[in-house]
């Protein structure tokens, strides 16, 4: 009897170590963002974002494995969504998406306090091109604000931070040149410069004005060669008298 006891405290205890350790390894909510997000019940659409660009399956691999820089993610609500112009989200193409998706994304774990120190403009996931995505994170000590030359916000609120991935609430989405440059139709052709218009013609004599003041010219001369040869006669005729 006592032999069966020990082997059934035995296995109660291997059970629980088991247990422990497996709850080590996968604390609960960090192992996947879509779960982080959804206890908060206001990030639907920003989830359909991460999923339909696939950007949750790295984020997730990473946190699964407990290595690396870890990620600080922007939230927009699903408020801040529905303030886009109407339309805005489903006329992005695909890879404006993911390039939407990937601007809320910074892949570094940065606690609230670090806001003060973080070097600008930041690098996001889309890239560290600082004209077409210029995510600029400034801190007073008591509210985070954001700029992205295009959108003014601010962090609402600390959805979830554990040392490896950190989730801040904004009202906005961010956007910028970079996102909204993407499959954007090309400029309109510049247009000729027109040409300088030609003086009035008051100010500029035109060439049948000339000819009239040439061809009175000419009239005025021959009159006076007739009246010089007539008195030329007159006196003739009296010399022969």
């Amino acid at each position: 009897m006592m032999k069966q006891l020990s082997s059934f405290l035995l296995l109660l205890a291997l059970l629980h170590l088991c247990n422990k350790t497996s709850s080590q390894s996968s604390p609960s909510g960090a192992s996947d963002i879509t779960s982080v997000l959804k206890k908060s019940g206001k990030f639907a659409t920003f989830i359909g974002l991460l999923k339909s660009t696939q950007m949750d399956e790295p984020i997730n691999s990473q946190l699964q494995k407990s290595t690396g820089q870890g990620f600080t993610i922007f939230a927009p609500t699903d408020t801040a969504f529905s303030d886009l112009k109407t339309g805005t989200l489903n006329s992005f193409t695909d890879e404006q998406k993911i390039k939407l998706a990937q601007f809320h994304i910074i892949p570094t774990y940065l606690a609230v306090s670090q806001f003060q120190t973080v070097s600008n403009p930041v690098r996001t996931e889309a890239g560290n091109d600082a004209v077409g995505f210029p995510l600029n994170v400034l801190s007073n000590g008591t509210q985070v604000n954001i700029t992205t030359g295009l959108v003014n916000t601010t962090v609402d609120s600390t959805v979830y931070s554990d040392g490896q991935l950190a989730v801040y609430e904004i009202p906005d989405v961010l956007l910028s040149q970079g996102i909204l440059g993407t499959g954007a139709p090309a400029p309109a052709p510049l247009l000729p410069k027109a040409k300088k218009a030609s003086p009035p013609t008051s100010l500029a004599p035109s060439k049948s004005t000339t000819a009239s003041v040439d061809s009175s010219g000419a009239v005025d001369l021959n009159r006076y060669a007739s009246i010089v040869a007539s008195i030329g006669v007159t006196v003739l005729a009296a010399l022969s008298l």
